[in-house]
C-alpha cells in the first residue's frame, strides 16, 4: 500500500504546543523593555481619543504580593483593551512614599532619637529602594507602563504640587484649625485618618456608674418627675460605659429629649434610668426596685448631677444620638474623647478652652490628674473601677468582648482624643455654594461604579463622615507650611502667597526646604510674631491630591482636558471606598467642584478555595513570584481574568491547575489555526468573503458575534465573561464544530484550491480576531502568536486595533440556518455514539446516516447536497423528507464499502481507479485531476 500521508496538507507551525512560560516570559519582558514597547505604543496612539486610567499609588514598602498583582494586572488588561479599542491609553504607575510605615521601619532599624533631618534622609533612601524592588515585580507581571518615568509622591515636584493643592483649598476656605476628637494612636503618636482604622474584638470592662444629684438640684429633679420632693436618701443618674478611663474627663450627661426616664426606688437609693431599660438594668445591678415616677428627657435638661470622683458638676444635655439598645439610656459625656460628646458640649455652651483633656499623646494621664496621674489609660481602667466602688458609685462591673477601633499598622487599640489639628470642613460653605459634603454626594451621582453597589457604599461614607483631619505629627511627610500668629492663632494674611513661595523652594530642594527655613526669610520683620508649624499632611492627602500634582503637575498633559473629570477611571480594592477613592473625591470637589474620575472600579481580595483570608499562620498564601516561577505569570493573568473580581477572588493550587488546562486548550486551538494558515499569504491568497463556502461564511458570522460580545465585555470591565466567551468559542464553535468539519477540506483538497483557500481565508480572519481579543489578558501568548503571524508592518499586536472583519449582508439568516444544522449534527453524534458503543463502528467515518427532516431543517440540509456528509463527518449521508417534526430523526449503519487510504472515507468508488486502486474518486481528482468541488462545507 502506498503512503499517501505525504500528499496531505498536514498542519505545520513554529508555534510550540507547550508554552514553557516560566522560562520564556522573562525574555519577552526584557525584549519589551529593550525595544521600548510602551513608548512606541504611545507614538502609534498619538492623536487618538484619550482614555486615562490613573494609578492609585501602592505604598513603597515590601515586595509585591498577590493583592498587588491583582490590582496591576487588572489595570494592564484595561489599558491594553482600550488601546486595542482605538484609544490613546497611557499608563503612568505611581508610588505613595511618605508616612508612618516607612518612618517606623527607620525607627526600628536606627532607633527613635535620630535628628528629624536624618530621619527624612533615611526615609527617602528607603522608599527609593522599595520602589525599585516593587517596580521589578510589576514589570515581571507583563504590565506595560511608563516605568522609566513613574510618579513618586516624594519627588520634589510632587511634594511642591501637593503644597499647591493644599493652597487651592486654603484659598477657597475649606481648611480650618480646631480642637476636635480625632482617631489617635499612641504607637503612632499621631492622629489617624478614617481609612487607617480597622475593627477587631477587644476585651473591655463594662461598668454602670452613678452620678449623684447635686444637693441644690433635688427640688428641680423632683419637680421634673412631678413630685413634691424626692424620697430621702441618695439619687443617682446611672450611666453605662466600656471606657472607665474616660470617667475622669466627664463633663456632662446626655439624655434623649423624647425618651421616657424613670425614677426608680431601690434599696440603694433612687436611680434615674430610661424606662425601657429599667428591668435589664436592675437585673445587671442585682437589685430590685419600683418606678416612682416618669418624665421625658426634655424635662430633665440642665439639671446638674455631681461627678462621682471630683468636685464638679455634670449637667444634663439633650442629644438625639442617645439610644435604647444597651446600657441605661443615659450617656456619660467626655467631650475630649468622643465626637458626639464633643458636639453635644459645644452645642450646649462649652468652649474649646473648657474641654478637659488629661490623656497625653502617649496614652498616659497628666501627672496633675488626681488619683490617676502618671498611669496609662489601659492600666488605669481597673484602678478607676476600684475608686468608683470605693466612693459607692459603682453599680455593676463585668468584662465584655466587643468590636473596637484599632490602628491598621500597629494592630493596637485607638481612642478618640481631642487635639488641635487642621481640618477640611465637610459642611462649611465658604463661597456661599454647596458644602463639600453636598458637592461630593452630587459627584458620586455623576460617577459610574463597577460594580454598582460601590455607589451606595461611598455615598454612605461621605454622608456620615466627620470633618477630615489632614494634619499629622510626624517627620516623614509633606509639611503644612503655615505660619500661625503667636497670640491670636490666626493664619498669616498672606498664607496662600507664602505657600507658593514655599512650594517653589520644595520644588528645588524637597520638603527639607520647609523644615530648614528661617521664618524671617519669608516674613521679614513679622517673623517674631508668627510660629512656623511642624505638622505634616495626612498621607491620604498625598495620594488623594494626585489628580492635581500628577495629572496636572509632574505629568501634565496626562489628564483629560475635554471638560469634566481629569481621569476616566480609578481602580483599586474595595477598601479604597474609605481610602483613595474617598480622599480623591474630597480634594477634587474642594479644588474643582467635581470628582477627579468619571468611573470607579472596585475589586475584591484574594482568599483560598475555602474562602479563608490568606495568612502565613494558615499556610495558604500564594505569591505571584511563586506562580510565575512554576506556571508562568500568564496563568495568573488568566486566573484573574476568569474570576469575577467584584467579590472575593478564590485561588489555590487546584484552581490554578484548572486554569492551566484552560490555557492549554486555548493555546492548542490557536496552534491549529496557525498550523493551517502557515502556507497562506493573505495578500496573494485571500478570497473575498462572498466567494467563501457557506460554512466559512458562517464561521465569519460567529467570529463577528464573538468580537462584538467580547469588546462590549471589555468596555464594561467584565473580564470573566471575556474568558468564558473565548473558551466557548474555542471549544464549541471551533473545536467541536467548525474545525472538526474543516479538517477534511484543509488536509485533502489541493493546496491552492478554492475550497482550501476559502477555509484559510476564514481561518486567517479568525486568528487575527482571536489574537487581539486575547491580547489584553494573555499578553505574552498574544505577542508570541503575533511573531508567528509575521506582520512586518507592526511587530507587536499592541500596535493594532480590533480586527476589521469582512462585511456580510445575510449573517442573521446564516446564524439561524446553521444553528438548526448544528442541532441536527448533535443528534447525529448521539446516534453514532450509540452505534459505536454497540461495536458497530469505530470512527464516525465508518458510518452512513439517513436523516429524516421536515420544514426549514429539511430545506437547510437539502441545500448542502453531498456536503452534508462532511458536516456530519460520515462517509455517506442521505436525506428524506418527513411529514412533520415529530417524524424527524437520524439512523446510522456501518458502511459496507472500502476505506480510502488517503481520506479514510468509506466510499463505493474506492478501487475503481486502476492507477490508484486505494483511493476514492475525489482523492484521485484532488491529486491527479481538476479537484473536487465544494460549495457549502
Amino acid at each position: 500500500m502506498a503512503d499517501y500521508r505525504t500528499t496531505l496538507n498536514l498542519p505545520d507551525t513554529a508555534f510550540p504546543m507547550r508554552g514553557d512560560l516560566p522560562k520564556r516570559e522573562p525574555g519577552w519582558v526584557q525584549q519589551w523593555q529593550q525595544s521600548q514597547l510602551y513608548k512606541r505604543i504611545r507614538e502609534k496612539a498619538a492623536g487618538r481619543p484619550k482614555f486615562v486610567l490613573h494609578d492609585g499609588p501602592p505604598y513603597a514598602n515590601g515586595d509585591i504580593h498577590l493583592g498587588h498583582a491583582v490590582n496591576k494586572i487588572l489595570k494592564d488588561i484595561i489599558v491594553r483593551s482600550k488601546t486595542l479599542a482605538g484609544f490613546d491609553a497611557p499608563y503612568v504607575p505611581g508610588w505613595d512614599c511618605h508616612g508612618l510605615p516607612i518612618e517606623h521601619q527607620i525607627e526600628k532599624k536606627h532607633g527613635k532619637n535620630l535628628p528629624a533631618s536624618e530621619v527624612r534622609k533615611l526615609c527617602r533612601a528607603f522608599a527609593g529602594e522599595q520602589v525599585e524592588i516593587q517596580k521589578k515585580g510589576f514589570i515581571r507581571l507583563g504590565v506595560l507602563a511608563d516605568w522609566d518615568r513613574p510618579y513618586r509622591t516624594m519627588d520634589f515636584g510632587n511634594e511642591a504640587g501637593e503644597i499647591r493643592a493644599l493652597a487651592e483649598m486654603v484659598k477657597k476656605g475649606w481648611v480650618y484649625r480646631g480642637l476636635k476628637p480625632v482617631n489617635w494612636c499612641f504607637d503612632c503618636g499621631s492622629a489617624l485618618a478614617e481609612a487607617e482604622v480597622e475593627y477587631q474584638d477587644k476585651g473591655s470592662p463594662a461598668v454602670d456608674v452613678g452620678f449623684p444629684v447635686s444637693e441644690r438640684e433635688r427640688g428641680r429633679l423632683a419637680a421634673a418627675f412631678g413630685l413634691a420632693e424626692l424620697p430621702a436618701g441618695s439619687v443617682h443618674a446611672v450611666i453605662w460605659t466600656t471606657t472607665p478611663w474616660t470617667i475622669p474627663a466627664n463633663q456632662a450627661l446626655n439624655m434623649h429629649p423624647e425618651h421616657v426616664y424613670a425614677l426608680v426606688q431601690t434599696d440603694a437609693g433612687c436611680l434615674v434610668l430610661a424606662e425601657a431599660l429599667v428591668e435589664q438594668s436592675l437585673k445587671r445591678f442585682g437589685r430590685e426596685g419600683r418606678v416612682l415616677a416618669t418624665a421625658t428627657g426634655d424635662k430633665l435638661e440642665r439639671i446638674a448631677f455631681h461627678h462621682p470622683l471630683y468636685e464638679r458638676e455634670s449637667p444634663v444635655f439633650l442629644a438625639d444620638y442617645v439610644g435604647l439598645d444597651a446600657g441605661t439610656g443615659i450617656v456619660h459625656c467626655a467631650p475630649a474623647y468622643g465626637v458626639d460628646d464633643f458636639n453635644s458640649c459645644m452645642k450646649n455652651g462649652l468652649t474649646v478652652a473648657d474641654v478637659l483633656n488629661p490623656v497625653q499623646s502617649n496614652g498616659v494621664y497628666a501627672e496633675s490628674l488626681p488619683f490617676f496621674g502618671g498611669l496609662h489609660i489601659w492600666k488605669a481602667n481597673p484602678v478607676i473601677v476600684d475608686k468608683l466602688a470605693e466612693v459607692g458609685a459603682l453599680f455593676s462591673h463585668e468584662k465584655i468582648q466587643h468590636s473596637y477601633m484599632h490602628c491598621w499598622r500597629h494592630k493596637t487599640p485607638l481612642i478618640y482624643r481631642a487635639t488641635a489639628q487642621w481640618f477640611v470642613g465637610m459642611d462649611l460653605k465658604p463661597e456661599g455654594g454647596p458644602s463639600l459634603r453636598e458637592s461630593a454626594l452630587k459627584a458620586i451621582e455623576d460617577t459610574a461604579f463597577y460594580p454598582d453597589w460601590g455607589k451606595a457604599r461611598l455615598a454612605a461614607m461621605i454622608a456620615n463622615r466627620p470633618d477630615w483631619c489632614i494634619s499629622r505629627q510626624r517627620n516623614w511627610g509633606v509639611p503644612i507650611p503655615f505660619f500661625i500668629h503667636r497670640e491670636s492663632g490666626e493664619l498669616h494674611p498672606r498664607t496662600v502667597e507664602l505657600m507658593e513661595a514655599v512650594a517653589q523652594r520644595v520644588d528645588a530642594e524637597g520638603i527639607d526646604a520647609w523644615f530648614n527655613l528661617d521664618a524671617a526669610e519669608l516674613l521679614g520683620a513679622d517673623a517674631a510674631q508668627y510660629e512656623k508649624i511642624s505638622d505634616t499632611l495626612d498621607v491620604w492627602f498625598d495620594s488623594g491630591a494626585t489628580h492635581w500634582h500628577v495629572l496636572r503637575g509632574s505629568h501634565a498633559g496626562l489628564a483629560r482636558t475635554d471638560g469634566g473629570p481629569v481621569a476616566d477611571l480609578y481602580l483599586e480594592g474595595s477598601d479604597q471606598h474609605r481610602g483613595w477613592f474617598h480622599s480623591s473625591l474630597l480634594t477634587g470637589c474642594a479644588i474643582d467642584g467635581q470628582a477627579p474620575y468619571r468611573a470607579l472600579l472596585t475589586h475584591g481580595f484574594t482568599v483560598d478555595a475555602q474562602g479563608r483570608k490568606m495568612s502565613k499562620s494558615l499556610g495558604n498564601g500564594i505569591e505571584p513570584q511563586e506562580v510565575g516561577n512554576k506556571l508562568g505569570i500568564e496563568i495568573l493573568r488568566l486566573w484573574l481574568a476568569s474570576t469575577d473580581y467584584s467579590g472575593e477572588l478564590s485561588i489555590s493550587k487546584e484552581i490554578l491547575d484548572r486554569v492551566v488546562e484552560t490555557y492549554r486548550r486555548l493555546r492548542n486551538t490557536v496552534r491549529f489555526l496557525l498550523a493551517n494558515i502557515a502556507d497562506f499569504d493573505a495578500q496573494a491568497d485571500m478570497l473575498p468573503a462572498d466567494q467563501w463556502l457557506t460554512i466559512d461564511r458562517y464561521a465569519l458570522a460567529l467570529t463577528r458575534d464573538l468580537q462584538a460580545r467580547v469588546t462590549a465585555d471589555y468596555d464594561q470591565y467584565e473580564f470573566h465573561r471575556v474568558v468564558q466567551a473565548l473558551q466557548h468559542f474555542a471549544s464549541e464553535d471551533l473545536g467541536a464544530f467548525y474545525l472538526d468539519v474543516l479538517k477534511d477540506r484543509l488536509y485533502t483538497t489541493a493546496p491552492g484550491s478554492h475550497a482550501r483557500r476559502s477555509a484559510q481565508s476564514a481561518l486567517w480572519h479568525i486568528t487575527q480576531t482571536l489574537v487581539r481579543l486575547m491580547a489584553p489578558v494573555l499578553a505574552f501568548t498574544a505577542e508570541e502568536i503575533w511573531t508567528v503571524l509575521g506582520d512586518k508592518a507592526a511587530d507587536s499586536v499592541m500596535f493594532t486595533t480590533w480586527h476589521v472583519l469582512p462585511e456580510q449582508a445575510d449573517e442573521a439568516a446564516l446564524m439561524a440556518r446553521w444553528s438548526r444544522i448544528r442541532a441536527l449534527r448533535a443528534e447525529s453524534a448521539r446516534v453514532l455514539e450509540s452505534l459505536r458503543s454497540e461495536g458497530g463502528i469505530g470512527s464516525s467515518l465508518q458510518a452512513e446516516v439517513e436523516v429524516r427532516a421536515a420544514g426549514e431543517l429539511h430545506d437547510d440540509l437539502a441545500a448542502l447536497g453531498d456536503d452534508l456528509r462532511f458536516v456530519l463527518i460520515t462517509s455517506a449521508a442521505s436525506l428524506l423528507k418527513a411529514d412533520s417534526e415529530a417524524e424527524q430523526g437520524v439512523t446510522a449503519r456501518p458502511s459496507t464499502h472500502a476505506k480510502c487510504a488517503r481520506c479514510w472515507h468509506y466510499r463505493a468508488d474506492v478501487g475503481s481507479h486502476a492507477e490508484h486502486p486505494e483511493l476514492c474518486g475525489r482523492c484521485d481528482a484532488n491529486l491527479h485531476g481538476a479537484g473536487e468541488t465544494r460549495v457549502h462545507a
